[in-house]
């Protein structure tokens, strides 16, 4: 009976066995597609420093066909490759490394990505390389590392390729309630900036267009995000997003193959939190304080031993206190415990240092009037600064100020105008400061095309009538006075008397002026009238009618067009002008006379300014002068002038000016009552219409010159 029984057990152990190597077969099995779809994996990191660069090598099981894609941040410094169908056989998730300017190494292991982290001992560039199974990243110094302008994030740089583009531009609200502004690329190797200023969030795709239907603004604010609004434009070369969030959030940004994504989360505040003036809110763990007359040492021992702190109280601090606090957070009740007995803290580390308010004052004015004395005593260092951009003597003015002194007293500036350098004298502290200002100050700036047209139009009319009416009678009897019968206007012509050839009678003579109503029209800028007379005689030829009629019309249109253009700087004011200096004679102090000149020209004045929108601010004057008529004192001048200041986007055109002028004038010259009468009174009247229409427009074409035209 044992015997079977036993038989029996091992039969079911074996069974057993067999089940349990069937299972993991079939766990294996199934384990191993997961473990094929792993193509690649990571083996080993390490770093050399040569020089200033840090290279870092990582070796891969097989040859990476594609660098990965990487991105990094400047604050805290780090850089990230993301390794596609990879897994991690270092190891280790986290590896220190002692050479170079990578403090450690993480790896994330997440599904078939591989995400490595390089912590940086400072903001770097990098280049990937490959060389067989190793994938090699150089980590560099960045100019102007860690100014205001350095992005935030700086994702791949663009591969050189041409130009490329973005496809469509979209926003979705995340399960959360982060807002997602989806970017479909053109291509991978689309370069990436994006960086924060102020409240908006900043990305730049490098040499990249933005389709005109992208070129809008989006309104999501009814989306429920932090995001309100994501404008889209072309700045110079590069495609630009803005987005606006409002709260408090915070962004982070991602690229998967052609697909790039910011997201915008919100920043949920904690309940417990209280806060306090512009200082943050408690956020430590609650805890529970109840004593009656305790001893302010030992208290604070309770709390150290709470918090796990290293707690340092000075000698001068004593006293007791009766508390009773109930699921406080710990650094709110460290506050209250410090403000009742007159203490102050200052933490270092997870080290906090206790000590009475005066005390710790007064020993930080100790600690900063010995700096202050060291550097009365450190030794001077001299460092040259080469200028590519800025003036060496513009420079000097910005180190040297007196109102804002960038140097300490001891430090001294010198500049060398012929090489544009400076040489700058001072402790070590202020050099690194001046370097950090030139590095900010020492850029390129780019440059404006302004293009302005000046359009003056006139059309100018002028019309003229006028008569000549005269009578006159000849052939008067012998011994009749002469001219008394005469009708005329010009009484001299009554005595001028002149012997009428082959006139009928005795003693007949003729009158030279026999208009009574003499109203000619006048001319015209030099040009005389015509003229159309007509006489009505008797047939003894003793009585004469005249009539003469005359008459012009002038008709002027003209039209001029100036165009002037300038090239200058951003914010650097550009003068442009032509035209003619008229002499004058002016009197001077002693009496005598001095020739002195009068400009009459086209002048345009500019000074523009261009906005991080690529929009382009002008303060311009422009003046269009000519020569005007002719007075005793010499030639006038016709001014015309426009000064001001207006907002353009970057190609556009404006009107800033226009001047629109219209003369009218009838003027009726008539012989009293005679000249009113119809029909009959147009020969005892003359009349001049003068219709004069002056137009001034004056356009601007501002364009913000790139590299690449100013190549061309």
């Amino acid at each position: 009976m044992t015997t079977t029984m036993r038989n029996a057990g091992s039969a079911a152990r074996a069974t057993a066995r067999a089940a349990v190597a069937a299972l993991l077969a079939c766990i294996a099995a199934l384990a191993a597609p997961a473990a094929l779809a792993q193509a690649n994996s990571i083996e080993s990191v390490t770093s050399v420093q040569q020089g200033s660069t840090t290279y870092l090598r990582i070796g891969m099981k097989n040859p990476p066909t594609t660098a990965p894609a990487g991105f990094s941040v400047t604050n805290p410094p780090r850089i990230a490759f993301d390794f596609v169908n990879t897994d991690n056989r270092v190891g280790k998730n986290s590896l220190e490394l002692p050479q170079g300017d990578v403090r450690s190494v993480a790896i994330v292991q997440s599904g078939e990505r591989a995400r490595l982290v390089l912590n940086l001992k400072r903001p770097l560039g990098y280049n990937t390389s490959i060389e067989g199974n190793t994938l090699t990243v150089a980590l560099e110094p960045v100019a102007a590392a860690g100014t205001a302008a350095s992005p935030a994030y700086s994702f791949a740089g663009a591969d050189g390729k041409g130009t490329h583009s973005l496809r469509d531009l979209d926003f979705r609200r995340g399960k959360d309630g982060e807002g997602r502004v989806v970017v479909d690329l053109s291509d991978p190797g689309v370069g990436v900036d994006i960086r924060q200023q102020g409240q908006t969030i900043v990305v730049d795709f490098l040499n990249a267009n933005l389709p005109e239907n992208l070129r809008r603004r989006l309104d999501v604010g009814d989306f429920g995000t932090p995001v309100t609004a994501v404008r889209a434009f072309q700045q110079g070369d590069n495609a630009r997003l803005v987005i606006e969030p409002h709260g408090e959030w915070e962004h982070n940004a991602y690229q998967s193959d052609t697909q790039f994504v910011v997201e915008v989360k919100p920043v949920r505040p904690d309940p417990t939190r209280l806060a306090r003036g512009m200082q943050p809110g408690y956020r430590g763990e609650k805890l529970s304080l109840n004593f009656q007359s305790i001893d302010i040492r030992a208290l604070l021992q309770v709390i150290a031993d709470f918090t796990n702190l290293n707690i340092v109280t000075s000698d001068s601090v004593s006293g007791n206190l009766t508390l009773r606090l109930k699921d406080v957070p710990w650094d709110q009740a460290l506050d209250i415990i410090l403000q009742s007995k007159g203490l102050d803290m200052r933490k270092n580390g997870n080290v906090v240092m206790v000590a009475p308010r005066d005390e710790i004052a007064a020993k930080e004015k100790l600690d900063l009037e010995s700096r202050a004395q060291i550097s009365e005593i450190e030794p001077l260092r001299t460092e040259t600064f080469q200028l590519n951009y800025q003036k060496a003597e513009a420079l000097h003015k910005l180190l040297a100020n007196d109102k804002q002194r960038v140097l300490s007293k001891r430090g001294s500036v010198v500049v060398d105008e012929r090489t544009n350098k400076v040489f700058v004298q001072d402790t070590v502290l202020r050099l690194e400061e001046v370097r950090k200002i030139i590095a900010q100050v020492d850029v390129p700036v780019r440059q404006v095309l302004i293009e302005a047209r000046i359009v003056e139009a006139d059309d100018r009319f002028s019309r003229n009538l006028g008569v000549r009416l005269g009578f006159n009678r000849v052939g008067f009897p012998a011994g009749s006075v002469a001219g008394r019968g005469t009708i005329s206007g010009n009484l001299q012509g009554v005595h001028d008397l002149t012997p009428l050839p082959g006139a009928v009678g005795t003693g007949t003579t003729a009158l030279a002026n026999t208009n009574f109503v003499n109203l000619p029209a006048t001319n015209i800028s030099g040009v005389n009238p015509s003229t159309f007379a007509i006489s009505l005689f008797n047939s003894s030829l003793t009585r004469f009618l005249n009539l003469e009629l005359s008459a012009l019309e002038a008709d002027q249109r003209g039209k001029v067009v100036s165009s002037p253009r300038v090239l200058t700087a951003d914010q650097g004011k550009a003068i442009i002008e032509q035209g003619t200096e008229l002499p004058y004679q002016q009197a001077t102090s002693s009496g005598a006379t001095s020739i002195q000149f009068r400009k009459a020209n086209l002048k345009l004045e500019v000074t523009p300014q261009i906005t991080p929108e690529g929009n382009v601010i002008l303060a311009v004057e422009v003046n269009r002068d000519a020569v005007g008529q002719l007075t005793p004192a010499g030639f006038a001048i016709d001014t015309r002038r426009v000064q001001t200041q207006v907002l353009v986007e970057n190609g556009g055109t404006v009107v800033i000016g226009g001047i629109y002028e219209q003369f009218e004038r009838d003027n009726v010259n008539k012989v009293p009552l005679l000249g009113d009468l119809p029909i009959v009174g147009a020969a005892f009247r003359n009349s001049s219409r003068t219709n004069n229409r002056t137009e001034l427009l004056v356009f601007l074409t501002p364009r913000v010159v790139t590299d690449t035209a100013m190549a061309r």
